[in-house]
């Protein structure tokens, strides 16, 4: 096992061992077949994996920080998809728990039974608005690994929004990689009655979670991309010798793997705020598309080939990076710095 992040206890290494056999064991590239997702996702919940960082007394796991991240970073190596939807799996559980009416929806989001697309309201693709008491509009992309998600929507510091399948159309979008993240385009035609307001909950601590989850994620792609890489050329010869026996070869992998190990390290730590949050998430991202980029130029030309992963690996990056979305919540955070008033909540519209 790779891990180029903190120091791992006992459980947290058996923990990641166990992800990699499991992987290992069900070696198939996902695609958006929802029945092979749908699978996947209850087998995960049946570990205990989709929502163990979610607290116990919320019908999770309970697991800290550390250990979450280790089961994100060792998904985001294989599946990233599914990563990302178990990192948004969690903020829901955070937001939806505390509240009586979503009881049976957070049992069966613990089951991987029950799909949730988490977006704030600051991201650029969330095209929402009221009008009057209806809400309406557009979520430009979602990547919930399920078909038909609810859609979660952080509106403020405190509030959110809830609105179920049934408000929804979702248009199947396609997309460079992340395979079976299933991702969608969502048209919101919400009534009153449909969009569940949900209030007094800390949801800048499930922003947090979303974006440390897309940054474990990321560096499961980067520590993954560095790993093939110096596999690939510690078996192809060139002018008689290992590729990796050449310093400039040499000296690439060093940088990958360094890297990696940077962004790992910043996924796994405590930020102090959500600032902090959304820059580690960035950065990681960023950080992914950058070792898988290099990753695939240490396989020549055979990087390009379907046969090797460096090339899926790349399109994972880049797909994540999208997925995750942090341009708009670092514009909101920039405002904060700058001692500006945030927006986050929905404009609202005359008719």
């Amino acid at each position: 096992m790779t891990w180029r992040g903190p120091l791992l206890d006992e459980e947290q290494r058996d923990l990641a061992a166990m992800l990699d056999a499991f992987t290992a064991d069900r070696a198939v590239e996902l695609d958006d077949s929802p029945e092979m997702v749908a699978a996947l996702v209850q087998e995960l919940a049946g570990l205990g994996v989709w929502t163990l960082g979610t607290p116990e007394s919320a019908g999770g796991g309970g697991a800290g920080s550390l250990t979450t991240a280790v089961a994100w970073e060792r998904l985001g190596r294989r599946w990233p998809a599914l990563g990302w939807a178990s990192a948004q799996a969690h903020a829901a559980v955070d937001v939806l728990a505390g509240d009586r009416r979503f009881a049976d929806l957070v049992g069966r989001i613990h089951a991987g039974e029950a799909g949730v697309a988490v977006v704030d309201a600051a991201c650029v693709h969330v095209r929402l608005a009221w009008h009057g008491d209806s809400l309406s509009g557009s979520v430009d992309r979602v990547d919930a690994a399920a078909r038909s998600p609810h859609l979660l929507i952080l509106t403020g510091a405190r509030e959110a929004l809830l609105v179920p399948p049934t408000a929804t159309k979702a248009t199947p979008l396609r997309r460079t990689g992340l395979g079976g993240a299933l991702t969608s385009a969502l048209d919101v035609t919400a009534g009153a009655d449909a969009v569940h307001h949900v209030t007094g909950v800390d949801v800048t601590a499930a922003r947090c979670r979303l974006h440390l989850g897309a940054a474990a994620v990321a560096s499961g792609i980067a520590g993954a991309a560095a790993d093939d890489a110096a596999g690939y050329t510690a078996v192809r010869r060139q002018f008689g010798k290992a590729l990796r026996d050449i310093p400039a070869v040499r000296m690439s992998l060093f940088g990958q793997a360094a890297r990696a190990a940077a962004a790992l390290t910043a996924a796994t730590s405590v930020p102090y705020d959500h600032l902090a949050a959304v820059a580690i998430a960035r950065e990681c991202c960023e950080t992914a598309i950058e070792v898988a980029a290099a990753a695939l130029q240490s396989h020549g030309g055979y990087g390009y080939l379907a046969e090797y992963p460096a090339e899926r690996r790349l399109r994972d990056a880049i797909s994540l990076r999208a997925a995750a979305d942090t341009s708009g919540p670092a514009g909101a955070a920039a405002r904060v710095l700058t001692g500006a008033s945030p927006v986050t909540a929905l404009p609202k519209e005359e008719r």
